[in-house]
């Protein structure tokens, strides 16, 4: 298992945290120039080809024929659904407050853990989860949800990428020892940013497809930074055994796409979306911390 020094770890996390951060607010900008499922799939597919590059030197890890049923599952749900319902559903509300909802995603894992991994349940998970669900409502509410201001359907779709995420991450979680993690990332990148390119060619046109500078940067850099290189810097963090704090440090992502929405967009930054906020972040510390007891268990 490779290790990293303190140092390497720090920038590590950091640079995960900035780019994933700065995805949202950049891929609402991407949106000017290309339809939602167009854009999905082709940041996606391209981040995948990226990934061949490091993928096809451990070809003998690959197994396709015993675990393409596995690859092509984790292409539906964490690609597809949570790529697709992301970016189409950043067409209706502002970057910041998606992903802060985006974000609820430890939360359920934290419910799906325990209903199907049989992981702990413990009263700080539950208060996480009760929080967790009262900050969106704060979010919601407060942002006009029943006076029409915001967009419902905004909401529904924040909540199922966070949903599909969840389910995604609970089922990697279960069947990652069967499968090479590199190869699982860019076939289901591959995977999923084919079948989204194809839906989006069917129901969208190329010919909206506005190619200007400022777009290909756009889509570069997510492709290329977000997606290829910031899978690879988690799964390389995974390696050495620091997932632990790759996750504990995720809550700063909603903060980074709020600040730079704000910042460079002009997305409206309200005190109800900072309560809430604050509550799902909360949720999320309180759903991933151990109870004294476990605490206790584990020192002995």
């Amino acid at each position: 298992m490779l290790k990293h020094s303190r140092v390497t770890t720090v920038l590590l996390i950091t640079f995960l945290v900035l780019v994933w951060g700065v995805n949202w607010p950049l891929s609402k900008y991407a949106l000017a120039y290309m339809p939602p499922i167009l854009f999905s799939g082709t940041r996606t597919l391209l981040g995948g080809f990226l990934l061949l590059f490091i993928a096809i030197p451990r070809i003998r890890k690959l197994r396709f024929k015993q675990t393409w049923s596995i690859y092509l599952i984790s292409a539906v749900v964490n690609v597809m659904f949570y790529y697709g319902l992301q970016t189409i559903g950043l067409n209706y509300l502002p970057s910041g407050l998606f992903s802060a909802i985006v974000f609820l995603q430890p939360v359920l894992v934290g419910i799906f853990s325990w209903m199907w991994l049989g992981e702990s349940m413990n009263g700080l998970k539950i208060i996480g989860l009760i929080l967790g669900f009262a900050g969106v409502g704060i979010i919601c509410l407060g942002s006009g949800g029943l006076s029409g201001h915001i967009s419902v359907a905004g909401i529904a779709l924040a909540l199922g990428s966070a949903l599909s995420w969840a389910l995604g991450t609970i089922y990697v979680k279960k069947i990652g020892p069967r499968v090479d993690p590199i190869w699982l990332v860019t076939l289901q990148l591959l995977v999923g940013g084919l079948l989204m390119t194809v839906l989006g060619s069917q129901v969208e046109s190329w010919s909206e497809v506005l190619w200007k500078p400022a777009f290909i940067w756009s889509l570069l850099f997510i492709s290329i930074f977000v997606i290829a290189i910031g899978w690879i810097v988690f799964y390389r963090l995974i390696d050495a055994g620091e997932a632990s704090k790759v996750a504990s440090y995720t809550f700063l992502i909603p903060l980074i796409a709020i600040f730079t929405g704000t910042l460079f967009y002009h997305e409206p930054f309200s005190v109800s979306l900072f309560a809430g906020l604050v509550l799902i972040l909360l949720s999320i510390v309180f759903v991933n911390r151990k109870s004294a007891r476990g605490v206790r268990s584990v020192r002995k």
